[in-house]
């Protein structure tokens, strides 16, 4: 079962896990952040996927889920649940390209990130989200009420 951690410890947990790595990656993780919040002021942290051998993964949403914040012993990555729905025109995605559904973007160390570019990744994810909300959510009929007649 999915659990969602409530959003301040959420964002306590991202901070944590920023101040823990005390490198290039806390440092990486800390700006992709901030680009999310500037791309989207709306975004909401969670922490998802908790589990006793995980921590759990830092989850960045708007309507769904947009993106994960996650750190190995030599990327930050950030994954689109969407993205192989979205336009990359700049050409950010550059890991889990083979994939269907989700897009990655790889950050080594000493990466420059172009953040206009992932600014309006993140916008376009979150507008994908809102767009397939509204239009499962008009797909969705009120039920009739029951037709028994007294006889």
């Amino acid at each position: 079962m999915k659990r969602t951690v409530p959003v301040e410890s959420a964002s306590a947990f991202i901070d944590a896990k920023i101040n823990e790595l005390g490198d290039w990656r806390g440092k990486m993780l800390a700006k992709v952040r901030e680009i999310i919040h500037k791309a989207d002021p709306e975004i909401v942290e969670e922490r998802k996927w908790v589990k006793p051998t995980s921590p759990g993964t830092a989850v960045f949403s708007h309507g769904g889920i947009v993106c994960t914040g996650e750190t190995y012993k030599n990327v930050v990555k950030m994954t689109f649940a969407k993205g192989a729905a979205l336009k990359d025109p700049s050409g950010l995605f550059n890991s889990s390209l083979e994939g269907n559904v989700r897009r990655a973007i790889d950050i080594h160390e000493g990466d420059k990130v172009d953040e206009a570019a992932l600014k309006d990744l993140i916008r376009a994810a979150v507008a994908l989200n809102l767009d397939l909300k509204a239009k499962a959510k008009s797909k969705t009929k009120p039920r009739r009420a029951s037709s028994k007649r007294a006889d």
